[in-house]
């Protein structure tokens, strides 16, 4: 949302004036939804009728779905947010923010009712990540072995201080941070004033990032895993909390690092074209 601000801040205008008294209210009692909403799933009862809801429906995982609709409801919000302050040029400005939230909660919902690789669209990547983060691992020393259980591929790695053997699915193998980057990526680059061949180049190198980014977060898994044991209070955190940032943090900053390399691709052009004219100049004078 920052990055937003930042690249269309001559663009993005409050639609309501201070005088719009009802307007404002508007915008008041939608910022104070989703404090609303938080207290309402922890004191009203809305997470366990979530949770209660997806039991009955059948879902596989169902006391994470409160979850995944936070995140849709927060998606919604975001946006109902923006159009009513900003009009819809601010609905259209921040859509990228919107859709990064709106995604992870499609992404949860998906893999709640699809487990263990059931979904499979997303599973074709799995064994090639697999045998990715086999060949990484091996790099570092480690013994590996790649096999499938139950349709899923599997790798057991073994080391110095242990073994560890987990199945993978594709929510562990890349695709949802591909999705991720493909949808934020995508929205930033249209809005740069740059060539076709650039987006695409730009795009590709992104994309082949963030998913080796999550090669490597899986070959971290199984390192911890080793040394602490697979159900060990180390390897839960970094699967489930400290993990998931190293695509996410790579997908933040990349726009950031696309406007970096064009400020100074910028100035090399500028270095390039004084030079030739100060040459220009020098064999004018001499001529």
């Amino acid at each position: 949302m920052a990055l937003e601000f930042i690249l269309s801040w001559e663009n993005i205008k409050p639609k309501i004036s201070k005088h719009n008294k009802t307007g404002l209210l508007a915008v008041a009692i939608v910022l104070l939804l989703p404090t609303l909403y938080v207290v309402s799933e922890y004191y009203f009862g809305v997470n366990s009728a979530i949770a209660n809801a997806a039991v009955q429906n059948g879902v596989a995982f169902p006391y994470s779905m409160p979850l995944a609709v936070e995140y849709l409801v927060f998606s919604v919000l975001l946006c109902l947010t923006a159009f009513l302050y900003f009009g819809k040029k601010g609905l259209t400005g921040f859509a990228l923010p919107a859709l990064f939230v709106g995604l992870v909660g499609v992404i949860y919902t998906i893999d709640n009712v699809f487990p263990y690789g059931e979904f499979t669209p997303f599973q074709l990547l799995v064994p090639t990540t697999a045998m990715l983060a086999a060949g990484v691992l091996g790099l570092m020393g480690y013994a590996t072995l790649l096999g499938t259980e139950n349709g899923m591929p599997t790798l057991q790695v073994t080391g110095p201080l242990g073994t560890a053997k987990f199945s993978i699915a594709w929510p562990c193998a890349g695709i949802e941070s591909l999705l991720i980057f493909t949808a934020v990526a995508l929205l930033f680059l249209q809005q740069m004033p740059i060539s076709w061949k650039a987006k695409v180049g730009y795009f590709a190198v992104g994309a082949a990032v963030t998913y080796f980014i999550n090669v490597l977060r899986i070959a971290t898994i199984f390192t911890i895993g080793t040394e602490f044991g697979i159900n060990s209070n180390q390897v839960q955190m970094f699967h489930y909390y400290y993990g998931p940032l190293y695509s996410i943090a790579w997908i933040v900053s990349y726009p950031l690092i696309i406007l970096a390399s064009q400020g100074l691709w910028r100035k090399i052009k500028s270095g390039k074209s004084a030079l030739t004219a100060e040459n220009l100049g020098n064999l004018n004078q001499h001529g």
